[in-house]
C-alpha cells in the first residue's frame, strides 16, 4: 500500500509499505479521507518532539472498518468510522475527573502511532479503550466526517469560553479553525461575530464562505479600534485567538468587554511563548483568560452530530481534495494560505 512518511524536517516521502494486520484489541480501517492541519505544516517544517521518525502522519481521519483484531467487538466490516486524534489515557487523576484534554499521558494519532496519510491504517487499542472510534451518520460523507476532529477542538474551546446567546464574539484568524469558530458561535446564538485576519485575500475567501458580521483586515486597520467602534466602545464578550500569534492574544485583552472572556485557542511557538499582559485590564474589567487544548472523545461525537444535523456546515470549507501522493502539494497549499481546508483522499486517482 501507499503511505506518506515523515523522516525529518523537509522530508516527507510517498512510498510503498506492507498492508498492516490488526493485533488483539486493534481495528484496521481503509482510509477514505484524512484532512490536513496547520500542525502537519509545522511537522513538515520543524518536526515534533513526540514523533520518532519514520512516521506516517495525518490525524483528521475517516474511513471504513476492514478487520477487527482478536477481542474487539461491536465493529463490523464496512462500518463507517471517524477517529479521535488526541488519545487520553483514561486512568489518570485528570481523566477520572473528566478533564481528558489535559491528560498528562496523552498520546496522538500521527505522532505516537501511524496516522491517516495511508491507504490502510491500524486504530490502536489505546483509542478503542477510551471510546475514540465513532460511527459516521449515514447523511455524512467521509470528507465531512474527517473535519469532525478539528471541529471537536473548536467545540471544546467555545465550551470553555462559555460562548452563548447574545454574545458578541471576535475570532482572530481566518483559517479553517477560525471559520469553524465563526459558524459554531452563530450556532450557539451569538448576537454578532467579527472575523479578524492579517492576510486580505485569505480574509476575503473565508468571509465569503462564513459571512461574519464584519471582516477586519489587521494589516490595513487597527483591529482593536475596529472592534471597539463596532461595539460602541464596549468591546467583545468573547475573543478567540485562532492563530499562533502573541499580538493577537495581547490585542484580545484590549478588545474584550468588561467581564469578557478571552480564549487562547492557538498555541504560540515554543521559542517565543511569552506575551505582554496588562494585568490591570484583567483585574479591573474582571476578564477571564482560558486556554483550549484539543478535544475529548465526547467532543468528537458532539461534533459529528452537529455536522450531521446541519447545525454547522463544513462541506463548503473543504476547498481542495487531493490524492495520497499529493500530500506535499497539500502542505504547500496550506502554507500558501490559498485554501480553507485541504483533504487527502487515498482512493482518489492522480491526474
Amino acid at each position: 500500500m501507499k503511505v506518506a512518511r515523515f523522516y525529518a524536517p523537509g522530508d516527507i516521502r510517498i512510498e510503498e509499505a506492507p498492508e498492516p494486520s490488526p493485533k488483539a484489541g486493534e481495528l484496521k480501517i481503509r482510509v477514505h479521507n484524512t484532512s490536513t492541519c496547520g500542525t502537519d505544516l509545522k511537522i513538515f517544517r520543524h518536526g515534533h518532539h513526540h514523533i520518532d521518525p519514520p512516521r506516517v502522519i495525518g490525524h483528521e481521519i475517516a474511513g471504513e472498518v476492514v478487520e477487527a483484531g482478536e477481542g474487539v467487538t461491536g465493529w463490523e466490516e464496512g462500518a463507517r468510522v471517524q477517529v479521535i486524534a488526541a488519545i487520553p489515557c483514561g486512568d489518570c487523576a485528570e481523566c477520572k475527573r473528566g478533564r481528558m484534554t489535559v491528560c498528562p499521558n496523552q498520546l496522538s494519532m500521527g505522532y505516537h502511532f501511524d496516522g491517516g496519510f495511508a491507504e490502510y491504517m491500524i486504530i490502536p487499542e489505546n483509542v478503542l479503550k477510551v471510546d475514540g472510534v465513532n460511527r459516521i451518520p449515514d447523511s455524512l460523507a467521509y470528507a465531512e466526517a474527517s473535519v469532525a476532529e478539528p471541529f471537536a477542538c473548536v467545540l471544546n474551546g467555545q465550551t470553555l469560553a462559555g460562548v452563548g446567546e447574545g454574545d458578541v464574539v471576535v475570532v482572530m484568524g481566518a483559517g479553517p479553525i477560525g471559520c469553524l469558530h465563526v459558524r459554531l458561535a452563530r450556532a450557539r446564538g451569538a448576537e454578532a461575530v467579527y472575523l479578524v485576519e492579517l492576510n486580505k485575500s485569505r480574509l476575503d475567501m473565508a468571509a465569503n464562505l462564513v459571512k461574519p458580521d464584519a471582516a477586519i483586515c489587521g494589516s490595513e486597520a487597527d483591529a482593536v479600534e475596529e472592534v471597539l467602534a463596532l461595539t460602541s466602545g464596549r468591546g467583545a464578550d468573547v475573543v478567540i485567538t485562532a492563530a499562533a500569534s502573541g499580538k493577537a492574544q495581547e490585542d484580545g485583552l484590549k478588545m474584550a468587554a468588561r467581564s469578557g472572556r478571552i480564549s487562547f485557542f492557538g498555541g504560540l511557538p515554543k521559542d517565543n511563548p511569552v506575551i505582554a499582559c496588562d494585568s490591570n485590564l484583567v483585574h479591573y474589567r474582571e476578564l477571564t483568560i482560558v486556554g483550549a487544548n484539543g478535544s475529548t472523545p465526547y467532543h468528537n461525537k458532539q461534533a459529528l452530530d452537529l455536522i450531521a444535523t446541519g447545525a454547522v456546515g463544513v462541506d463548503d470549507l473543504i476547498t481542495h481534495r487531493l490524492p495520497l501522493d499529493g500530500v506535499l502539494d497539500a502542505i504547500r497549499i496550506v502554507s500558501s494560505g490559498e485554501a480553507i481546508k485541504v483533504t487527502i483522499e487515498p482512493g482518489r486517482v492522480s491526474v
